[in-house]
């Protein structure tokens, strides 16, 4: 029998699963089919296992090396790797079988296989007993996400070369530990298994780790990592492996300082991009159209250029993010239900979940300036605040970038203790159209963390409080 629903999701990661989770409350009838993983790259290698390591070893961390600071005595504190990773697994299924049960109460329903094009018309599933069924959609929605990319020499096998989903899921610390890439990825890792007390080497080709990200935060992150033990070799390249008979991987890397040098690791994290997951799925049978690296092009109502079927989500490029993904997946199921939705953001923040965190929206002074604007800034630091300082947690800044005439804010970047939570803030400010005064303006409880985005407003008018600021008295 052919499946005829209205719309059919191939992928149920966090772009797909709202995107048939809204397409359903907006009555439209609903197909969701899943290789195998509810909840995609987010639930099951991506977003929540891997902030669970990072507070998990955040907390063994200060444990052991700030506990004292605050007057709290703890002996013998060690960790039990196994049990660390039962409780991450746990949270995942939780989160799993919650969408599930979405699924359920919505009416949404779901097929386990592999989709694929027939024509722009018809998809096959390939299910997992190995028999097949053929649907019919009136509208398709791709959320197929992106994976990981291996590189010459240097294959991901998860025993001796990991992507991200093998480092979420080791069964022990590793001894020592090479990230190759020093973006996101490898940096959030390296970050979590140093803490664990590997001995963590960073080997990054371009010039500067978090090469997309305002380098005076990257510069506040640098020092931390060094002070974490992190070795960062920029503009450096591995070059080549090999595993001696005691297990140690050898790995040959060329550095700009130091010339061709070798280090000897356990575990190898290669971290250094991503390519659209479209392979199984015979776009050219649908005569959907690519864009040079292989990742599908839409429009602001996320079609792609056969108008029913639509992309969302990693498969559709950059920016990586879950939260860009679940909001291009409910504008696509709005649009499908006959309203007037399209990818309009002012602002799409991005969070960094490394030890200090960092965020940021809009942009950056000097993009700011490159757009042709004439900005002014603020800047304040963690050190002044209050909230910051009884956290022993006072490393970094806040800044915001506003057009000179207007006050108009254009951009805010953070450095510091929980900048993931404080950009929800600034991302409203903009997509709103605020100004610095307004910003400023805006009474914030005290003492808070959030605290330090007023007063940053407040340094780029020349009144902040806890600040010297540079602009001089005026007289009466």
């Amino acid at each position: 029998m052919v499946l005829k629903p209205d719309v059919l999701v191939i992928g149920a990661g966090p772009g797909g699963y709202p995107a048939a989770i809204r397409a359903a409350q907006l009555g439209l009838d609903v197909l969701v089919v899943e290789k195998g993983y509810i909840g995609g790259e987010c639930l099951n290698w991506g977003c929540i296992p891997s902030k669970a390591l990072i507070t998990a070893s955040n907390f063994y961390h200060k444990l052991r090396t700030e506990a004292s600071e605050f007057g709290i005595i703890v002996n013998d504190v060690s960790i039990n790797f196994q049990n660390l990773q039962d409780w991450k697994n746990d949270v995942q299924k939780r989160l799993i079988n919650g969408i599930k049960q979405l699924f359920k109460a919505n009416g949404v329903k779901q097929l386990i296989g592999t989709a694929s094009f027939l024509s722009r018309e018809q998809v096959e599933v390939k299910l997992e007993d190995g028999t097949t069924e053929i649907v019919e959609p009136k509208n398709v929605i791709i959320a197929t996400g992106a994976g990981f990319i291996s590189i010459p020499g240097f294959e991901i096998d998860e025993e001796n070369v990991l992507s991200a989903k093998g480092a979420l899921n080791l069964e022990q610390v590793p001894k020592r530990l090479l990230c190759i890439g020093g973006g996101i990825i490898g940096l959030e890792l390296g970050t979590v298994y140093a803490k664990l007390g590997s001995e963590v080497t960073v080997v990054e080709l371009l010039p500067e780790i978090l090469p997309n990200v305002d380098p005076t935060l990257v510069r506040v992150l640098k020092t931390k990592l060094r002070k974490l033990g992190m070795t960062i070799y920029t503009e450096s390249k591995a070059t080549k492996w090999e595993k001696a008979a005691d297990g140690t991987l050898r790995v040959t890397v060329e550095t700009k300082k130091k010339g061709i040098i070798t280090v000897e690791v356990d575990k190898i994290l290669l971290a250094v991009g991503k390519r659209a997951v479209t392979k199984d799925l015979n776009l050219e049978r649908a005569g959907i159209k690519t864009d040079q690296r292989g990742f599908i092009m839409v429009n602001e109502k996320q079609q792609t250029n056969v108008p029913h079927i639509f992309a969302i989500g990693d498969c559709t490029g950059e920016p990586f993010l879950a939260h860009r993904a679940t909001k291009q997946g409910i504008i696509a199921a709005e649009v499908i239900a006959g309203h007037e939705a399209e990818y309009d953001f002012k602002a799409m923040p991005g969070a960094i979940f490394t030890d200090p965190e960092i965020a940021f929206v809009g942009m950056s002074e000097e993009q700011a300036k490159n757009a042709g604007y004439d900005v002014i800034t603020g800047r304040f630091p963690f050190a002044a605040s209050g909230r910051a300082q009884t956290q022993r947690d006072d490393t970094g800044f806040v800044k915001v970038v506003a057009e000179k005439d207007s006050g108009v804010l254009l951009g805010v970047q953070i450095v510091g203790p929980h900048a993931s939570e404080l950009i929800s803030e600034a991302a409203l400010a903009l997509e709103m159209g605020a100004t610095v005064e307004d910003l400023a303006w805006t009474v914030h409880p005290h003492p808070t963390l959030p605290e330090t985005l007023m007063e940053a407003s407040e340094a780029a008018l020349g009144k902040a409080i806890h600040i010297a600021n540079p602009l001089a008295r005026k007289k009466k």
